[in-house]
């Protein structure tokens, strides 16, 4: 299995690396989006934009509007600070915001845990393929779904 070299960031040295990953990326980082992403990489499993939303109020006092983190994950996602877990609608912090790359999920039908792993092998292969199909700007989305070590 062929494999990026990067290093996972977390806590606040996670936050430090996605604030930068926007302001490179020519996005300023509010208030509202920094409170989005904390909530996003608290959460252990992949979340809605509802249950960040219902955290993000929480800690603000106020409700804030699913609308409006829907907006600020989709900007993640195309920052690459997030990642959507499309069968489930929603959405993981991005370990390593300044790396991109395709990404293989593991997605536990029992407790709803997504394991992150690279295969660059697997990934550029279905990206060779589309091109050949005549497609460009492709990003694969893969995702396996069955039981983890924990729940098996």
């Amino acid at each position: 299995m062929s494999a990026h070299h990067h290093h996972e960031h977390s806590g606040l040295r996670l936050i430090d690396a996605a604030r930068a990953a926007l302001t490179e990326a020519g996005e300023q980082w509010t208030e509202m989006r920094g409170d989005v992403f904390e909530a996003l990489a608290a959460l252990e499993r992949p979340s809605s934009a509802y249950d960040i939303a219902e955290a993000v109020s929480r800690q603000r006092g106020k409700r804030v509007a699913a609308n409006s983190v829907y907006r600020i994950l989709d900007l993640f996602v195309s920052a690459n600070l997030a990642r959507r877990v499309e069968s489930a609608n929603a959405y993981v912090a991005n370990p390593h915001p300044g790396c991109r790359h395709d990404c293989i999920f593991l997605i536990c039908d029992s407790c709803g845990r997504a394991v992150h792993i690279d295969d660059d092998s697997l990934t550029g292969s279905l990206v060779a393929a589309a091109r050949k199909a005549g497609f460009a700007d492709v990003r694969p989305v893969v995702e396996l779904r069955g039981q983890c070590a924990d729940c098996s």
